[in-house]
């Protein structure tokens, strides 16, 4: 049992409910800072009578942050968009949370970026994050960075998508930029690191980490393992040339799944962790790949859910 309390903005969203069941688990207190709390309310009964509090807060409005700090030990900002105004959230805002956490003196701050974040990068989502960064270590000199590649699990927005497409698209599933690689990190492994993290900050203070799983796989892969893995491995694949890819990108939509410019421009990079940066390895993790686990959840895109055959259909 450790005796931390600890702040999560964005704490009900993907990542951050996984890493309120680890830090629960492990006997820290937590408190989930949402723009609407009763949205989170649902990681309570994780933990025991008293362990988690919630409160309202939003990192764009500096004014309702230093309530959700009061006796924090440490402050995790995981909140970040796909889309809309991103310096507004992912720099404006990193430096709000971090600017209160400082007056509040709290001792740690973690932020969660993304891999491919760079100042000079071609999308304004890659662009934010870099500027989220820095603002963040003007004001913790200290704090603690974690990048991950895409992130997947039961609620990701990524192989689910791929899945809910390939189920219903009929004919040939469309692939954008098909040899763009990423290194597809489980959510649960991601949550483990973050919470080691915040509960012995000591050894990764000051220090930036990448964080992607043991496989590095291009977009098509990645559409080829969810059609088998749905029992549609006979469905062809289509790869959408660049020119069409773009001309649908400004119109901001796919077949099935939207997708804006700027995430059209991420996908002209591949997503994966630099040769020389810190990893999974400084927590003592061992990364699971995505075919490991993914099944479990990707069951109920197949026609007969459980019942059906794993071969292709």
């Amino acid at each position: 049992m450790i005796d931390r309390l600890v702040t999560l903005f964005g704490g009900g969203g993907f990542l951050g409910r996984y890493v309120a069941q680890d830090l629960l688990h492990a006997g820290a207190r937590i408190r989930i800072a949402e723009r609407h709390p009763s949205s989170a309310h649902f990681i309570k009964p994780m933990g025991q009578v008293g362990q988690t509090q919630f409160v309202s807060a939003d990192i764009t409005r500096p004014e309702s942050l230093p309530r959700a700090l009061v006796n924090a030990d440490v402050a995790i900002n995981f909140v970040g968009i796909l889309d809309g105004a991103f310096e507004n959230v992912h720099a404006d805002g990193a430096r709000n949370a971090a600017e209160a956490a400082r007056e509040a003196e709290v001792e740690t701050f973690i932020q969660i970026s993304a891999i491919g974040a760079d100042p000079q990068a071609a999308s304004k989502y890659a662009r934010s994050k870099a500027h989220g960064e820095a603002a963040v270590r003007a004001i913790y000199p200290d704090a603690i960075v974690i990048r991950p590649s895409i992130v997947f699990g039961p609620e990701d927005q990524f192989i689910n998508r791929f899945a809910t497409m390939a189920r219903l698209i009929p004919g040939a599933l469309p692939v954008m930029r098909p040899e763009t690689r990423f290194q597809p990190v489980y959510v649960a492994d991601l949550a483990e690191a973050v919470a080691r993290a915040a509960v012995d900050p000591a050894p990764f203070a000051g220090n930036t980490y990448e964080l992607g799983g043991p496989e590095k796989l291009s977009m098509l892969e990645i559409n080829r393992f969810v059609l088998e893995a749905i029992g549609r491995g006979s469905k062809p694949t289509l790869e959408v040339p660049d020119g069409i890819g773009a001309t649908m990108a400004k119109f901001g939509w796919l077949p099935g799944a939207p997708i804006s410019w700027d995430q059209w421009l991420q996908l002209g990079s591949d997503n994966v962790v630099a040769a020389d940066a810190r990893g999974f390895e400084a927590f003592g993790i061992s990364p699971r790949p995505l075919a490991a686990v993914a099944h479990e959840w990707l069951i109920r895109y197949r026609t007969r859910g459980r019942f059906s055959e794993t071969k292709a259909a």
